[in-house]
Formats: structure tokens, sequence, C-alpha cells
């Protein structure tokens, strides 16, 4: 499963659901949570099971963001989702892995043995020193993203950005643990987005900070995201190149530890990060 670029819809608003299938984003989050005002749950619950069923066999991948699991809403999102069963949950102000897992639980009861589980971590502070309890949470676990809006809202800061836009240390580090917990849970690391979406040159910047520091993917909230963040996590003809190179000279050098290309020296992980973008396809198996 490819989730390079993941693009936020409102749950109340079914006529954006079926225009966003068309803008090639690897996925949809169906968003039940901030999104949707309390008076407006009900109806958006039913918006999207309407839609979920009116496409079932998608190729585009479906998640519902639900609300957090101590609101005292996430049941009756479960229950009105239970017979649509998007392909996967996206579940805010998760706490570590105790929290997926009672996810897991919720979603077992219910008779749904199948659906993926994709938290948000970081937006609270608590969540901050549960990050590293999410390997072997859960096998539904498919990958971690964080929120850089709810966590400086909760503790009373001005903003998670400087003045030039880059986050400001807390932030930087709450991204950092994120991304390193989801390569220790071995899950898809997934960017946050980019709010600014008139502002292309800046979200291709962003999107590729996030390729370059070991993100596989990110979040879009607006369709004209998506064609820029997929050529971001999407590997260049010329990285293919040079990860074939390297794939191909150990495996002509049985043995070696470390050898030479183009003048530099190559080792173990430079084969693994070669493995790793050779792994990366794009959406229509090119």
């Amino acid at each position: 499963m490819q989730l390079r670029s993941l693009l936020f819809v409102p749950g109340d608003r079914p006529d954006r659901m079926r225009k966003a299938l068309t803008c090639g984003a690897d996925a949809l989050i169906l968003d039940l949570e901030d999104s949707v005002v309390l008076e407006a749950k009900p109806a958006a619950r039913r918006a999207v099971h309407a839609f979920l069923k009116d496409v079932e066999g998608s190729t585009t991948c479906l998640f519902v963001r639900v609300n957090p699991l101590d609101s005292g809403l996430v049941d009756e999102d479960l229950e009105a989702l239970c017979d649509a069963r998007p392909d996967g949950i996206m579940l805010p102000k998760a706490e570590g892995g105790a929290s997926v897992a009672a996810l897991d639980a919720r979603l077992t009861s219910l008779g749904w043995t199948d659906g993926m589980i994709l938290p948000i971590t970081a937006e609270t502070p608590s969540a901050i020193f549960s990050l590293g309890s999410y390997r072997g949470s859960s096998t539904r676990l498919c990958g971690l993203t964080w929120g850089a809006e709810d966590l400086p809202a909760s503790i009373g800061a001005i903003s998670a950005r400087q003045e030039d836009g880059r986050y400001s240390a807390p932030y930087e580090l709450a991204r950092s643990l994120t991304l390193f917990a989801a390569h220790a849970a071995g899950v898809a690391a997934i960017e946050t987005v980019y709010p600014a979406f008139r502002d292309p040159e800046g979200l291709a910047a962003y999107a590729q900070r996030g390729r370059r520091d070991g993100f596989t993917g990110m979040m879009a909230i607006h369709p004209s995201q998506i064609e820029i963040i997929n050529a971001a996590f999407t590997p260049t003809d010329a990285q293919i190149a040079a990860a074939r190179a390297v794939v191909e000279l150990f495996e002509n050098n049985p043995g070696a530890g470390a050898l030479s290309i183009e003048g530099k020296m190559i080792d173990i992980p430079h084969l693994k990060a070669a493995r790793r973008v050779l792994a990366m396809k794009t959406k229509d198996g090119s």
C-alpha cells in the first residue's frame, strides 16, 4: 500500500468527496472530527457511510478520521461506519500504543477485523512521552503522523512556527520523535499538513524536506497540493538509476562491506537506502 499523499475531506461535504477521488491522492481522509461541528456530526456520519457504500472497490485508499477515544463520540462514529468498512481509521489525539490497542479492541468487538489504524501522535503533552510505545501495539497499525496545531493550543502557545514559517524547537522535537517512532514501529511516516495551500513553492520545499528527512508521505488539505506532494515522495529517474547502480555494485561484489562508486565510498547503510528507493513505486506501478 502506497501512502504518498493523504487528502482531508470534511465529512459533512459529500459534494467534495467524489471530486476528491479524481485528484490523484493515494488516500482520502474523510473527516468526522475537527472539520465538523458537533451539531453536524450525525449528518456527516450518514454522508460518509453513503459515500463509502457508493464507492466500494475504489482504488483510492479511504480512511475516516473519527473523534478521539475520550470524546464520548467515537463509538457512534464506529457503529455508523461498521458495515461500510473504510480501509482504515485515523485516530486523533492518540496517546501511544495503548490508544491503538484500545481502538483495535473496539473494532474487533464490532466484528471489524480488517481495518487499518493510522494514529495522529503528539497532539497532547502526554502523547509526547508515549511515542516509543507504538511498536507491536497492533497488527492494524499502518503508519504514524503528527499534528502541529492541537499541541500548541493545548499548552497555550501562540504558534508552533517562527516568523519565517519554520517550526520552533518544541514542535521540531514532536516532528522528529514521530518520524523515529514510525520507523521504529516499521510503519509509514506521514508528514503533517502544509496549511498555506496557495503557496506551491513553499509546499514543494516543505514536502521535499520531509522526504529528505525520512518521511514517506504527507497529508494535504487541498486537492491542488496533491501533485506537488506526489512528486516529492516519488523517486526521480536519476535517483532510481543511482540506487540501481548501488544495488548492482554490491550484487557484483558479494561479501563486500564497503565499495567505491564515482569516487565515493559506500557501505551497507547506502545499500539499504538504495533498496528503499527502489521499493517506492508510483501509483500506476511504473
